[in-house]
């Protein structure tokens, strides 16, 4: 047989390509429980995205699965053993500042502009036109290859877990989710609150009384936007106090009077939780600054600790709790939601990613006994181990080779601080779609993928399908 050409049978079909994943990046499939029902556990629009690449996997003839309506999957193949391809539907809520429609799937500048662009859907339709491609060309292939669609990677990962109780783990597998070459090792991910109990008693109320102050949706991403409700006789000096923080840290923020009240806004800019210091952390800066000012004991108590233990600090050094390794390197922590209330309990939101080789349990109580002491608790909400995959393996020679056929680049093994549905596999890794010396904007305002970097991702997907089942 001939060499087969797989960036060419991919514009082919570029086209069909952009034109199914502008329609999947339409559906809003952000977690909605609240709305949620049994026949769309997480949200109605979450659940259309799945129905989506369901119904594009029965018009090419595949075989599909609907798994309670929080997973899926789309077959091709015959074989004892399964290839898997790890994506997700689900993403992370918009946020502000965007240029065009966030679920427009506008295309300028040879960008294709959405949220979920990048993480997860357009590298997802990469994936699956791969599949696609391999299936329209009658490619002989000994193993099955399975898409598995999961629907909430972006908050417990209950879809995969859920699958994987009641379908077959495959043997080897890739999730088009993170970096180009191979990603063989990922941090641990720890997603945590540590908890203030509501004030015992009455305050002095000679001093500012904070009424409410919240920040961030998720953990997993760095808090765009902050709110503040002070009640406070010195309205003008409080006001003079936080125009002249905003002026000396160059931040978007807005303070406006509501009585003997005091609303505060600030603007920061989102970033995935991987990297916290890609973003502007607007709870952290409204926090900050609220500690500075005279608080009653119980607001001076909570904000006193974000100063102390959190401004200016990613990598836990403060906390005691910072760590480093020469296989996933260092640390990370990110402040991903606050929130205070003196008539209720107060927290903050954390996301850790930790390296390979850190003792979590170790930590975690020596963080569990600093909070003690402050009469704090510490809630797990959800913890995954690290994963990390041998360099000799079938997978990782197969996928290298592939990718240097493809790209003419070596094919380094990396490490990550995200987490990607490769961990769900005792044998998968992370593989692409992002490449070398590009732009991360997931999680971000104007989220978006390259188009050429997405046909050249389905190439490569294409040959790495085909040698690892044929």
């Amino acid at each position: 047989m001939n060499k087969i050409n797989w960036r060419n049978e991919i514009e082919k079909r570029k086209l069909d390509l952009l034109l199914d994943t502008q329609n999947l990046l339409k559906i809003k499939s952000v977690l909605d429980e609240e709305n949620g029902t049994k026949e769309a556990p997480f949200g109605v629009g979450v659940k259309d995205a799945l129905d989506y690449m369901l119904e594009l996997g029965e018009k090419a003839g595949f075989t599909t699965k609907n798994v309670d309506n929080i997973a899926g999957s789309i077959e091709i193949g015959e074989g004892e053993e399964v290839v898997g391809i790890l994506c997700h539907v689900d993403v992370v809520p918009a946020g502000d500042g965007w240029s065009s429609d966030p679920f427009g799937a506008e295309i300028r500048d040879g960008k294709i502009f959405a949220r979920g662009a990048i993480d997860d859907k357009g590298p997802t339709m990469a994936a699956f036109y791969a599949m696609k491609t391999v299936a329209e060309l009658g490619l002989p292939l000994s193993k099955r290859v399975r898409m598995i669609i999961g629907t909430d990677e972006e908050s417990k990962w209950r879809c995969v877990d859920r699958y994987f109780e009641v379908e077959e783990m495959p043997s080897i597998g890739f999730a088009p989710d993170a970096d180009f070459p191979i990603i063989n090792a990922e941090k641990g991910i720890w997603d945590f609150a540590i908890i203030q109990q509501p004030a015992k008693i009455n305050q002095n109320t000679s001093f500012v009384q904070v009424k409410s102050f919240t920040s961030g949706l998720r953990t997993n991403m760095v808090p765009d936007f902050a709110t503040a409700i002070v009640e406070t006789a010195n309205q003008e000096e409080v006001t003079s106090l936080f125009n002249s923080y905003v002026k000396n840290h160059s931040l978007t923020a807005t303070v406006t009077p509501m009585g003997n009240e005091l609303l505060f806004e600030v603007k920061g800019l989102s970033a995935h939780a991987l990297e916290p210091n890609n973003g502007v952390n607007a709870g952290l800066h409204l926090a900050d600054f609220l500690s500075s000012i005279e608080l009653d004991e119980h607001a001076n108590t909570y904000f006193r600790y974000i100063k102390e233990y959190l401004i200016g600090d990613t990598r836990a050094v403060k906390l005691g709790l910072a760590y480093s390794d020469e296989i996933t390197g260092e640390l990370t922590l990110n402040a991903g939601r606050f929130n205070y209330s003196k008539e209720n309990a107060s927290s903050i939101g954390f996301s850790m990613r930790y390296p390979v080789t850190y003792k979590w349990e170790e930590y975690s109580t020596k963080l569990k006994a600093q909070l003690k002491s402050l009469n704090w608790s510490l809630v797990t909400n959800s913890h995954s181990t690290p994963h990390y995959v041998d360099s000799d393996s079938f997978l990782i020679k197969t996928l290298q080779k592939v990718y240097e056929d493809e790209t003419g680049e070596k094919a380094d093994l990396l490490s990550i601080g995200g987490g990607t549905y490769a961990r769900s596999l005792k044998e998968g890794v992370a593989f692409g779609p992002l490449f070398p010396g590009s732009e991360d904007p997931a999680h971000q305002k104007d989220e978006y993928m390259e188009i050429e970097d997405m046909l050249k991702a389905a190439a490569i997907y294409a040959a790495a399908i085909y040698e690892l089942a044929k």
